[in-house]
């Protein structure tokens, strides 16, 4: 039986900026700092030489823990195409906020791209047991190409 989500994981090219753009900008916490190397991680990840530097941060609202992991050996490849909305494979995850456009202002004033203006989403596309209302939606880019959703419901 599965439990929950216990974290998801972003493998970033410097863990100082996205330690910046996670905290400074979004508001996440620090909780948990690990460095990562020997026989037991190279067989977990099936890679030979690993050293790494793992983050954990926690958002205001808790739960699930984001690993950020800076791989110093061996170094991964950054492939343009995963920063596309329909690249095949997880390509996202979602924020919830309280105030979508106070957030986007906030992103586009730390100089992140937001795509487009927030858009509500049109009434019995998707129905969820939020509450009242409907939902709004924006994606941006972290420091590292990931996508990020904000989600706000009324």
């Amino acid at each position: 039986m599965i439990l929950g989500i216990d974290h998801l994981n972003i493998v970033v090219a410097d863990m100082a900026r996205s330690l910046a753009f996670y905290g400074d900008v979004l508001g996440f916490t620090k909780t948990k700092e690990v460095h990562l190397e020997g026989e037991w991680i190279e067989k977990i990840v099936g890679l030979r030489g690993v050293k790494a530097h793992a983050v954990f941060i926690v958002s205001p609202g808790g739960e699930p823990r984001i690993e950020l992991l800076q791989y110093h050996a061996p170094v991964g490849a950054a492939l343009p195409e995963n920063s596309q909305a329909n690249t095949r494979g997880l390509r996202h995850f979602a924020l919830r906020v309280d105030d979508i456009a106070a957030m986007t202002a906030k992103l586009r004033a730390a100089g992140v791209e937001v795509w487009g203006e927030p858009t509500r989403v049109p009434g019995g596309v998707v129905k969820f047991d939020t509450g009242a209302g409907g939902k709004t939606l924006v994606y941006f880019l972290d420091p590292d190409g990931v996508i990020v959703e904000l989600a706000e419901y009324r």
